[in-house]
């Protein structure tokens, strides 16, 4: 018998991107030109805020050759956001998934020595983690 993850839906392109910031004027274009592309992208623009990430999100993820992350001012104020970036620094690890910033009037060196907008929700992102392990459930 197959095993589920065999009927994971496979994409070239995961597109990990804060929609309140960059979906209206950089991602859906983005997305567009590579749909047009012949490329076949998982871009969802119907996650609602303060879910959990989702199982099919998590499938999406592990079936994709290549994430793409926009980094934007407010995408590490979403748990949602840092949950996708967790999974895909995780396949980027396990499975070789190749991997890919954008910076979209981000500044890098923000990102990579969270500072700036991404210093405290780096913090606040890693107790909350730490105190879901300590208290499942709770």
């Amino acid at each position: 018998m197959a095993s589920s993850s065999s009927f994971t839906e496979r994409y070239d392109v995961f597109l990990s991107f804060r929609g309140a910031d960059t979906h209206n004027y950089f991602t859906s274009h983005f997305n567009s030109k590579l749909v047009a592309s012949g490329i076949h992208t998982f871009f969802d623009n119907k996650l609602r805020r303060g879910e959990d990430i989702s199982l099919s999100l998590i499938r999406a993820i592990e079936g994709s050759r290549i994430s793409l992350i926009g980094f934007s001012a407010n995408y590490a104020s979403s748990t949602w956001c840092l949950d996708e970036l967790v999974k895909i620094m995780e396949c980027r690890k396990t499975l070789e998934q190749a991997v890919f910033p954008i910076f979209y009037y981000v500044d890098p060196s923000d990102v990579r020595h969270q500072t700036g907008s991404f210093a405290k929700a780096f913090v606040i992102y890693k107790a909350a983690n730490r105190y879901q392990r300590m208290y499942p459930g709770g």
